[in-house]
């Protein structure tokens, strides 16, 4: 209608105007750079994960790269999907798709990429190596790191709970996960043993035995001098005593186990402490049995009179402190040592000594000149640097006061002999029966025995 008056407009209601002007400005600029950003770690971690596989699965990591709705995640799940095509998902370990022969072909063209890079995670969360940058497992779980060495191996897992797929990990022929633990248990172990802050390989004889029977050895003097041979007379064949010490092996060790709940809890801690104080353990125990052999002064098998004996064997200084005279004394009885008629001529390289006595005798030894009541300032000490200071707490525990001189290391003084001259802990694994994971067995195989009383003097207060 031409004619009519145009109608007011509504007029918004003024919670609404209110709202729209609190509403802040949209910053696009920052929406797009976090979209990016998301998008270029998407497919960084796609490559990554695709990268331990080379080229084989190419055209599959193009796909997920172009769908920008897969995930990180996804991409995982299709990749293993991918690689156990063709598979029928199974619990039993006999079957045909559990065999190696049935994945060589896919584990040969897949190299052991995979199992390196698992055991280079696991390795460098324990603390062994170096984190690899690239390397997608690094942040997985012992868990997931199970599931990842079945399915790279070809084996099903979908049908598994997490206890049996576990278990399977640890016990299947051609997984990975069982060796990679028992690496880093071992890795553990030895790290025990080589740190453990034991004193007696510093000093003793380091043997070897092929078996466990006993041994015989000749000790310090052996032989007497050699016998002339005249021109033209035959060379006569050289004995040895009937009086001969003995030693023999035994063997020491311990069980403990890496349960399946420790790998579902992600429990490093199975891996790395225990097996380490296990390590430590072990070298204590060899160090328990050499310093026996002074504290409890065994018999030496050879004559079967005590190591230590001041009439039969003369190498006990009684009266003895820890000062220059003392020293000198205990060193001469080493000296005058004979086989025979013929002098030794053993010189001390090592003094075993309480705690209780350890800064004294250093003192003593090492100082340049000596001070005393009866010793004018000044004079030049005799013994300094005649030998080196050991302090050990288990003399400690027998007397405070008591201290040993012994010969140089390698010496035929205390012997500590190892099956095959293997010096360090062995561990071996089998599926535990009495509990749900995996027991490791620790042990060492050796042998102390006191060779000869010679090369050590006791001196006692």
């Amino acid at each position: 209608n031409a004619g009519a008056q145009p109608q007011p407009q509504a007029k918004a209601p003024e919670s609404q105007i209110q709202s729209q002007a609190q509403s802040p400005a949209v910053d696009e600029n920052a929406i797009r750079a976090r979209l990016q950003e998301e998008q270029r770690n998407r497919i960084t971690g796609i490559q990554n994960v695709f990268s331990l596989s080379g080229d084989r699965y190419a055209s599959l990591m193009a796909e997920c790269i172009a769908d920008v709705d897969c995930s990180l995640e996804m991409a995982k799940d299709r990749l293993l999907a991918e690689m156990a095509k063709g598979i029928t998902p199974t619990n039993q370990l006999n079957g045909p798709q559990n065999r190696a022969e049935f994945h060589a072909g896919m584990y040969t063209g897949n190299g052991n990429i995979t199992g390196d890079a698992v055991r280079a995670a696991v390795m460098a969360r324990a603390g062994y190596e170096e984190a690899q940058k690239d390397n997608p497992y690094n942040c997985m779980t012992l868990r997931e790191l199970a599931r990842i060495s079945l399915v790279a191996r070809g084996t099903g897992v979908s049908s598994m709970n997490p206890m049996q797929m576990i278990g399977m990990a640890f016990t299947h022929s051609t997984s990975d996960f069982g060796n990679i633990l028992l690496d880093v248990a071992n890795k553990s172990i030895l790290q025990g043993w080589q740190e453990a802050p034991e004193t007696f390989d510093a000093w003793t004889k380091k043997g070897q035995l092929s078996d466990f029977r006993i041994a015989h050895r000749v000790g310090m003097g052996g032989f007497s001098s050699l016998r002339q041979v005249r021109e033209g007379a035959e060379y006569k064949y050289v004995t040895t005593g009937d009086k001969q010490a003995t030693i023999a092996l035994a063997t020491y060790g311990e069980l403990f186990s890496i349960t399946r709940q420790a790998i579902i809890n992600d429990d490093m801690n199975m891996l790395t402490d225990v097996p380490m104080k296990l390590g430590r353990a072990t070298k204590a125990t060899i160090a328990d049995l050499v310093y026996d052999v002074l504290i409890s002064n065994q018999k030496l098998s050879s004559d079967n009179v005590a190591l230590f004996d001041k009439t039969k064997h003369a190498n006990v200084l009684e009266k003895a402190v820890m000062d220059v005279a003392s020293l000198d004394k205990a060193r001469q009885l080493m000296r005058m040592q004979k086989e025979g008629d013929r002098h030794l001529n053993i010189r001390p390289a090592f003094v075993l000594v309480p705690t209780a006595l350890e800064s004294v005798s250093n003192q003593v030894i090492k100082s340049v000149s000596v001070k005393g009541a009866d010793i004018n300032a000044g004079i030049i000490n005799p013994v300094k640097d005649f030998a080196t200071v050991i302090a050990e707490p288990r003399l400690d525990d027998a007397s405070q006061s008591t201290f040993y001189l012994t010969a140089a290391k390698g010496s035929d003084t205390v012997e500590v002999a190892y099956l095959n001259g293997v010096d360090e802990p062995y561990i071996d694994q089998q599926e535990g029966f009495t509990v749900d994971g995996v027991t490791t067995k620790v042990r060492i195989d050796a042998g102390v025995a006191p060779v000869d009383y010679r090369g050590m003097v006791k001196c006692t207060v």
